[in-house]
């Protein structure tokens, strides 16, 4: 029989972990420029860098200590200035914000009051408190907007101001470009994932048709070559929106490259650099990948596709948590929460290879997929509709598996990211798919 105060203690020091390892990495991303960058709006795209920090702080008072404690506000009078809902992104400059010392001190401030909380909190009652769900949705919300705050070093003009190591080289990979995934039934979504996200839910079963899905994401090489060909001069490629768009807005390359002669290069956090040939293809919309893929006579997946090339196990006819099976995940997996400050060569993390054999579909690059964002059947808001039911329709498109940017709290084989398909300043690339008949 299991020892409940073990298990209590267990997702105790869960949460702990994840807290802390979320604060560490905001208090990096707004610990490395001065004041007047964490003030500055780099993009009409993204919030200031302080905005993010006490947004953070007041979510996590918000919901952990007001309604799951039922404790009284500390600054009721800033709720409104860091409702995300309330003020759009290029508004957010022009509020009266906290500035960095008092925005750092009020997010200190609520961390140390949730840590006492922590310690005392039963994991059930409720269905924010059952095995600690607030605490894991604070985390995963703090770990998304530095994923946020990443995007925006990426935007932000000037010297380099983070630092990383690069990823090990990736031995060369000698086995077939495309994987064959079998039709059938499949498990979709997870109704036990103790963390799981409103829209992850419920478990539902799902008929898919053999595909073939691309072993790896598609290289900055291969890519190039869809370029070289003229692929952002042939409507041929292009969807309606696709062509206008990118013919209003003179894109022929992906967000951050330019040609110097006879080669690309992009700017990367700060530093000018070659394009790196065998990298996934980084910072495309969704336009550009699906263009992509219709050049090379291929498609983008569906979601289905792509949930059931990550997670089924053909032996033993199940859905796993991730490509590699059930346990979290570990540096030889997959490249996940900043560790590295860029993707990963495809055909890295043979330890986190599908049992089918298809690599990095977990880190690296979020990977566009060619479905709406929807609900799934039976889905229920929780705990509120602004997380995902606003969200739901075809305006946005879904993307999967997170990217180098992503921690392991935020990124699950059901974990399900959303965007507007003209978005090229996400951490975000692709993988290509084609039914089985097809040649």
């Amino acid at each position: 029989m299991t020892d409940p105060a073990h298990d209590a203690e267990t997702l105790r020091e869960r949460a702990l972990t994840t807290l802390t390892t979320a604060r560490a990495r905001t208090t990096l991303l707004t610990s490395c420029v001065e004041d007047p960058d964490l003030t500055a709006q780099h993009s009409p795209l993204m919030s200031p860098l302080v905005w993010d920090l006490a947004h953070i702080g007041n979510q996590e008072e918000q919901w952990l200590l007001r309604t799951v404690a039922g404790r009284e506000a500390m600054r009721p009078e800033i709720d409104g200035i860091y409702d995300a809902f309330e003020h759009p992104r290029a508004e957010r400059p022009s509020l009266p914000l906290l500035p960095p010392t008092e925005a750092r001190h009020y997010a200190a401030e609520v961390r140390g009051r949730v840590l006492d909380l922590l310690e005392s909190t039963a994991f059930h009652g409720t269905r924010l408190t059952e095995a600690g769900f607030a605490f894991g949705m604070i985390a995963q919300h703090e770990q998304q907007h530095d994923e946020t705050m990443l995007i925006t070093h990426q935007l932000r003009k000037g010297p380099q101001a983070l630092h990383a190591p690069d990823p090990e080289p990736a031995p060369l990979l000698t086995g077939p470009s495309e994987v064959l995934v079998p039709g059938g039934l499949f498990t979709m979504g997870t109704s036990t994932e103790p963390w799981a996200l409103d829209n992850e839910r419920p478990a539902h079963v799902r008929e898919v048709p053999a595909f073939h899905i691309d072993t790896t994401p598609v290289t900055n090489a291969a890519y190039q070559a869809f370029i070289e060909d003229g692929g952002y001069d042939d409507d041929r490629w292009w969807t309606a929106g696709g062509w206008a768009h990118i013919r209003q807005h003179s894109i022929h390359a992906p967000l951050f490259w330019r040609r110097d002669g006879k080669q690309w290069l992009r700017r990367r956090f700060g530093v000018t650099e070659v394009v790196p040939p065998d990298e996934p293809v980084l910072h495309v919309c969704w336009y550009e990948a699906d263009a992509y893929a219709r050049w090379a006579g291929r498609r983008l997946p569906t979601e289905a596709e792509w949930e059931k090339a990550a997670r089924h196990d053909p032996a033993g006819d199940r859905s796993m948590r991730y490509p590699w099976g059930d346990a979290d995940p570990a540096p030889e997996h997959a490249n996940l929460g900043q560790r590295h400050l860029r993707p990963a060569p495809a055909g890295s993390y043979p330890e986190g290879e599908s049992p089918l054999g298809v690599r990095q579909l977990i880190g690296d690059v979020w990977e566009w997929t060619a479905s709406d964002f929807l609900p799934y059947p039976g889905f229920q808001a929780f705990p509120y509709k602004e997380y995902s039911e606003v969200f739901f329709g075809p305006e946005h498109k879904v993307l999967r598996g997170g990217s180098f940017a992503v921690d392991a709290v935020a990124c699950r084989g059901t974990f399900r990211n959303w965007d507007y398909p003209i978005r090229r300043q996400i951490f975000s690339g692709f993988r290509t798919a084609r039914s089985a008949g097809d040649v």
